[in-house]
C-alpha cells in the first residue's frame, strides 16, 4: 500500500512539473485542504449554527475574500511556474541564478500563501464576531489563525517535494550547495506543525470555546484527533522516506566503496544535510578512485614500495642507512644496436628486456630503483627491509640472465654488490626522488662493466655470497679477483656455476658452453658466438 502511494504521488509530482498549471493547482490543493479543515471544524462544534438562519449569507460575504485570494494566488502561480521553471520548459539546464531561485520556491510560496492568509483571518474574525456576538472573538481569530498556519505549513511540505526531482540537475549547476529552509531539521519542525502542533492546537481552542455545546466539542475533538494522524501518518512517512531512502543508498554505496569498487557514484537528491552527504561520498569515491590511480602511475614510475611509503609518509626528506644487495642490468653495445637498427626496434627489445627485470626484482622483493637508459638498478632490502637480501638478488639475477639469452636479443652484463648505503629521499621540497647512494651501488656498476666479458655474464662480489644462504651459495663460484675502477683493494668475484673463468679452470671444473647472444648483423635463423675470456 505504501509503495502503490509513494508512486501515486511520484507520478503526480512529475506531472505537477510538467504542466504549466502544475505548480498553481499544487497551491490551491494546500490552501484548499486548509479552508476545509477550517470549515469542516466550524460546522462540527455548531459555530455556523450560532449564526442564526442567515449563516449562508454570512459565509457567503466571509467567502468574497478567499475567492480573491485564490485568484490572486493562481495567477501568482502561473506566473511562477514561468520564472522558476521557465529552463524546464525549454528542455535546457538552468543558469546559476535560476537553480539558486529554485532552491527558495518553498520558503517564498509559503510565505505568500501567509501574506494572503492573514487579510483573510482578519476579516473572517471581524465579520462572524459581529454576526453571532455570543461567540468568543479569541476563539473565532485562534481557529482561524491555526488554520493559516496549517495551511502554509502544508504547502511548504508540498512544494518542496514537487521541486525534488530537479535537485540533481540543480546540483549539477551549483555543486554541493544547501539551502537552509530544505535542511532536516526544518522538515522535521514543520512535519510535527502540521501532524501534531496545530491539530492539538486546535483541539484545545475548541475545548476552550465557551460557547460550544458539550456534544459538538466531543465530536470536533474526534475529528481533530482524525486528522491529525491521518496527516500525521501521511507526512512522516513521506519524512521517514525522505531520510531513509537515500540512507540506504548512502549505505549501500559505502559498502561498496570499503570492497574498492571506486566507481560508485550516488545521485544527490536533495539540498539537506543529506545532500551534502550524498556529495561528500561521491567526492570520497572520486578522491579515492584519483588516488588509486596516482597510486598506480607512480607505482609504475618508481616502484610500489616507494610509492606507498611516500603517500603514506608526505614529502619530508626522509632515509637512513640500510645494508642492502644492489643489482645492476646493462645493455653491451648499446650504442652499436641503436645505430644499426630503427629507433622503435630498439625500444621495443630494450622494453622487453626491463620486463625481465622488472619481473624478476619484483617477484623476488626487490625494487626496481631507476632506469637509465639502457641499464637498470634494482635494490634488495630498501625501501623494505628484507632478513636476507643477498639470496634473492642473486636468484633474481640468474633468472635475468637466463631469460635473456632465451629470447637472445641483447646481450647484458650484471653486476651485483652487497653493503651499507643511504636509502631515502632527495631532491627539494617540490621535487622527490628516492635513491640509494653508497659503495654497494657503485661496486654493483662497475660489476657489470666487467661481467659483460664473463662467459655467463654475471659477476657479484665476495659480500653478496658471504651474505646469502647456504643452498643459495653453492650455486656459486670464485671466478677471478679483479681490481674494480675506482676501487682501491682488488675484489674477489664470484659467478654461477659452469663459468669458465681462470679460477674455475684452476680449480678443474668443467665448462659449459658459451652463451650465444643474437645480434643485428646476424640473420634471425642463425646466432653469432661470444668468447670472450675475463682480464684482470
Amino acid at each position: 500500500m505504501i509503495e502503490w502511494t509513494n508512486f501515486t504521488i511520484t507520478r503526480m509530482v512529475v506531472w505537477a512539473l510538467r504542466a504549466r498549471s502544475g505548480l498553481a493547482a499544487v497551491v490551491i490543493t494546500a490552501n484548499f485542504s486548509g479552508l476545509a479543515v477550517i470549515v469542516t471544524q466550524l460546522w462540527l462544534n455548531g459555530f455556523l449554527g450560532r449564526l442564526g438562519p442567515h449563516w449562508l449569507r454570512a459565509m457567503a460575504v466571509v467567502g468574497i475574500y478567499p475567492m480573491l485570494g485564490l485568484l490572486a494566488g493562481v495567477l501568482l502561480a502561473v506566473r511562477d511556474r514561468k520564472g522558476y521553471f521557465g529552463w524546464l520548459d525549454d528542455g535546457r539546464r538552468p543558469t546559476p541564478d535560476e537553480a539558486r531561485r529554485l532552491l527558495r520556491l518553498p520558503i517564498a510560496i509559503t510565505a505568500r500563501a501567509l501574506a494572503l492568509w492573514i487579510p483573510g483571518v482578519i476579516i473572517a474574525a471581524a465579520v462572524f464576531s459581529h454576526l453571532a456576538r455570543e461567540n468568543d472573538p479569541a476563539v473565532t481569530t485562534a481557529l482561524f489563525t491555526l488554520g493559516a498556519l496549517e495551511s502554509a505549513a502544508l504547502t511548504f511540505l508540498i512544494v518542496d517535494r514537487l521541486i525534488r526531482p530537479t535537485i540533481p540537475v540543480v546540483a549539477g549547476v551549483l555543486g554541493p550547495t544547501m539551502h537552509w529552509s530544505s535542511s532536516v531539521l526544518v522538515r522535521v519542525v514543520v512535519t510535527w506543525a502540521v501532524s501534531g502542533a496545530m491539530p492539538l492546537l486546535m483541539l484545545i481552542v475548541v475545548l476552550a470555546d465557551p460557547a460550544a455545546e458539550e456534544h459538538d466539542r466531543i465530536r470536533t475533538g474526534i475529528y481533530l484527533a482524525v486528522v491529525g494522524i491521518a496527516v500525521g501518518a501521511l507526512a512522516t512517512s513521506f519524512l521517514a522516506r525522505a531520510v531513509a531512502a537515500p540512507m540506504r543508498t548512502l549505505r549501500r554505496a559505502l559498502d561498496r566503496i570499503t570492497k574498492g569498487e571506486l566507481d560508485v557514484r550516488v545521485p544527490v537528491g536533495s539540498t539537506s544535510e543529506i545532500g551534502r552527504l550524498e556529495n561528500s561520498v561521491n567526492e570520497l569515491a572520486a578522491n579515492l578512485q584519483e588516488r588509486e590511480r596516482m597510486r598506480d602511475v607512480f607505482g609504475r614510475h618508481v616502484g610500489n614500495e616507494v610509492a606507498e611509503r611516500a603517500l603514506a609518509g608526505g614529502v619530508d626528506l626522509t632515509g637512513d642507512v640500510r645494508t642492502v644487495s644492489a643489482l645492476f642490468v646493462d645493455v653491451t653495445g648499446s650504442v652499436e644496436l641503436s645505430t644499426a637498427m630503427s629507433p622503435q626496434e630498439f625500444v621495443a627489445k630494450l622494453n622487453r628486456l626491463l620486463a625481465t627485470v622488472v619481473a624478476a626484482t619484483e617477484e623476488n622483493n626487490g625494487l626496481v630503483n631507476k632506469f637509465e637508459g639502457d641499464a637498470a638498478l634494482c635494490i634488495f632490502g630498501a625501501p623494505i627491509a628484507l632478513r636476507d637480501n643477498a639470496t634473492p638478488a642473486l636468484r633474481a639475477a640468474r633468472r635475468i640472465r637466463d631469460e635473456v639469452v632465451a629470447v637472445g636479443e641483447l646481450d647484458i652484463g650484471i653486476g651485483v654488490a652487497h653493503g651499507l648505503v643511504f636509502a631515502g629521499d632527495v631532491g627539494a621540497d617540490t621535487r622527490l626522488e628516492f635513491t640509494v647512494i653508497g659503495d654497494a651501488v657503485n661496486e654493483a656498476a662497475r660489476l657489470t662493466t666487467e661481467a659483460k666479458e664473463v662467459p655467463r655474464r654475471i659477476l657479484v662480489s665476495g659480500a653478496v655470497i658471504d651474505a646469502a644462504a647456504v643452498h643459495e651459495r653453492a650455486k656459486w663460484t670464485l671466478y677471478d679477483t679483479i681490481r674494480l675502477r675506482g676501487m682501491p683493494e682488488p675484489t674477489p668475484c664470484w659467478t654461477d656455476v659452469g663459468d669458465t673463468g681462470p679460477s674455475a679452470a684452476a680449480n678443474g671444473a668443467t665448462a659449459e658452453p658459451a652463451i650465444t647472444i643474437a645480434t643485428p648483423d646476424t640473420p634471425r635463423s642463425g646466432v653469432t658466438e661470444i668468447r670472450t675470456a675475463a682480464t684482470e
